[in-house]
């Protein structure tokens, strides 16, 4: 028998040999069910001694089924999917991976701003139905120059600045937290933000506080030539709002990597929208990034179950515990 079992919920890449590899040191054994509803990661959680989630729901009721877990480890940034105040009510650590996939997300948005600025989905679309025309699209306009608002800025939102500023665009920014910002970048208030920018790009965390910060009082501020981008939450954008002020021609169009649900009905607005660029929820992904996350989500789990002290615990006012009291 194993020392350990380490619940996996799931995973968005195609092996898991990296997690078994670093779990076999501690000879931990991992678990994967055959789905995400609660009751199935309920039941698996009962022998868990610790739990790796990707994008499930780790809900109280899952945290409660398991008497043995000393930890749940996201394999991610943002932790809207844990229930983080009940495993901090019973001594349990969460961690996450802050900072695996900056480089990723910042290139992600930025290359949704060039597609959407170039026409680029646009002309595509248009060429592989077999019409090759330079007017068949919206007027182009030289992106040097224009603004891009930045809602958020942590640390992507720090390394989407740098990369835009490169390019010639100047920066707005409306965070929490004050920084000190690089020439060509200025604070903003919301309204101004919205008012002033030609793409508005979001990356905060999904929070009450933030849920549906985008809306139709948001997108009614924007500009009509101006584009929304989400490589963050879906939650953060009201998308019927959205395809509202599409179907009104408020705003120009949208980029959307995260989406609620996922996968979204792709057949109904603002999805079917022709002006708005979908991807798959892959902002964070390179061969880089996903090596860097889960050897690190990985290792948090051996090292609590082995006594030592994991990286980026989120509650560590947990730490002294050693789980379900």
């Amino acid at each position: 028998m194993p020392r350990f079992q380490v619940l996996l919920t799931d995973y968005a890449w195609p092996e898991i040999d990296i997690e078994r590899e670093t779990l076999r040191e501690i000879d931990a054994e991992l678990i994967v069910p055959p789905d995400t509803q609660p009751a199935t990661l309920a039941r698996l959680a009962t022998s868990a001694d610790a739990i790796m989630t990707c994008w499930a729901q780790v809900s109280a009721s899952v945290i409660d089924a398991g008497p043995r877990l000393k930890i749940v480890s996201r394999l991610g940034i943002g932790l809207d999917n844990i229930d983080v105040a009940r495993c901090t009510q019973l001594g349990i650590p969460v961690t996450n991976v802050p900072d695996y996939c900056l480089i990723e997300v910042a290139e992600h948005t930025l290359a949704i701003l060039l597609a959407l600025g170039r026409n680029i989905g646009h002309y595509h679309h248009a060429t592989q139905s077999g019409t090759y025309q330079l007017q068949s699209g919206p007027e182009l306009r030289r992106l040097e120059g224009q603004t891009l608002g930045i809602f958020g800025y942590g640390n992507i939102g720090q390394k989407l600045a740098q990369k835009a500023l490169a390019l010639g665009l100047r920066v707005l920014v409306n965070s929490r937290t004050r920084r000190e910002l690089p020439p060509g970048a200025a604070w903003a208030a919301i309204p101004e933000l919205l008012r002033n920018s030609d793409y508005v790009s979001l990356h905060v965390p999904l929070t009450p506080e933030t849920r549906d910060m985008i809306s139709g009082p948001e997108l009614a501020q924007m500009k009509p030539t101006a584009f929304l981008i989400n490589t963050s939450r879906g939650g953060l954008v009201d998308h019927a709002a959205l395809a509202a002020a599409l179907a009104a021609n408020k705003i120009a169009g949208a980029g959307l990597d995260v989406q609620v649900p996922e996968p979204p009905d792709l057949t109904q607005a603002p999805y079917n929208d022709p002006r708005v660029i979908v991807t798959p929820h892959a902002a964070f992904v390179s061969r880089e990034s996903l090596a860097n996350l889960r050897s690190r989500a990985a290792r948090q789990v051996a090292d609590r179950l082995t006594g030592k002290t994991p990286e980026n615990v989120v509650n560590p006012q947990t730490l002294g515990a050693g789980g379900h009291s």
